[in-house]
């Protein structure tokens, strides 16, 4: 006869609620009976608890800096298509996966067309190192530019750049798409004289590293700055067909009815302005 599942008093989940281990209440009773099946001793049965929560708890951590850091969640590795006609040096990736590039301060470049799945490779790499306890923040080169450019008009920009410079991993998609201004050149320059050395950056581009200088409004700090990355940086470079059509939207297999339309879900000002920083 299968054992029954044990039921918690409800003092015992007041108290652990208490203690803000509520969610040990969730898988308590199946480990009570496996450390029954298995003549746990009470000090291997506690152990076995207390790893659950602190797995919960890091798996948390992790959502929240992948959250914070505006990772999207569909682009991780076990998501990417292996059926995709894109090819790159496994090698260089398993590399880059190890985190040892973050450790030592590193950069990575991933290089090649539009479309072979740079973007998705860069966000997976940062879903790893949020799982691994790094703070990361993917952004994309035009919106942190703009961004920098409009912290000028409020004395904002200590502050904007400071966010850039500070955190453990920054993932910079889709740079040098156009040329860039002056300003841009300057804040580009800082950006990299700063990170380099204390901290790691992926940089996705359509242009090969040798095409940057051109790209900058001011070619002595455009020599300083791209030497600087370059010269730290892995690059990755990705070949292929388009990867876009993988993440294209399809519809289920299996014959169902549709779901009712979502509703439109509400957002507070306040909200809506941490979210677009």
């Amino acid at each position: 006869m299968a054992n029954l599942k044990p039921t918690l008093s409800p003092d015992l989940v007041a108290a652990l609620k208490r203690l803000r281990l509520g969610r040990i209440a969730e898988t308590l009773p199946e480990r009570l009976i496996l450390a029954e099946k298995q003549d746990m001793a009470v000090e291997d049965l506690l152990l076995l608890i207390l790893s659950d929560e602190i797995s919960r708890r890091d798996s948390s951590a992790a959502e929240r800096r992948a959250s914070d850091g505006k990772l999207d969640t569909k682009m991780r590795f076990e998501l990417f298509d292996k059926t995709a006609k894109v090819s790159f040096n496994k090698k260089m990736l398993n590399e880059l996966a190890s985190l040892r590039f973050i450790e030592t301060h590193r950069h990575a470049v991933i290089l090649g067309p539009v479309g072979v799945g740079k973007t998705f490779i860069a966000t997976a790499l940062g879903h790893v190192a949020c799982q691994h306890g790094y703070t990361v923040k993917f952004i994309r080169a035009d919106v942190m530019l703009r961004t920098l450019k409009q912290s000028r008009f409020d004395n904002s920009r200590d502050e904007v750049m400071m966010g850039l410079i500070s955190v453990d991993l920054l993932i910079l998609d889709d740079f040098v798409v156009e040329a860039m201004t002056k300003e841009e050149s300057k804040d580009v320059y800082q950006l990299f004289l700063e990170r380099t050395g204390s901290a790691s950056t992926i940089i996705t581009s359509n242009r090969d590293t040798s095409e940057w200088l051109a790209m900058f409004d001011d070619m002595l700090l455009a020599q300083s700055a791209v030497d600087r990355f370059k010269n730290n940086a892995y690059d990755l470079v990705m070949e292929g067909e388009s990867y876009r059509p993988k993440l294209k939207p399809k519809l289920d297999t299996v014959d169902t009815p549709p779901p009712p339309p979502a509703r439109k879900v509400k957002v507070s000002p306040r909200s809506a302005a941490r979210r677009r920083r």
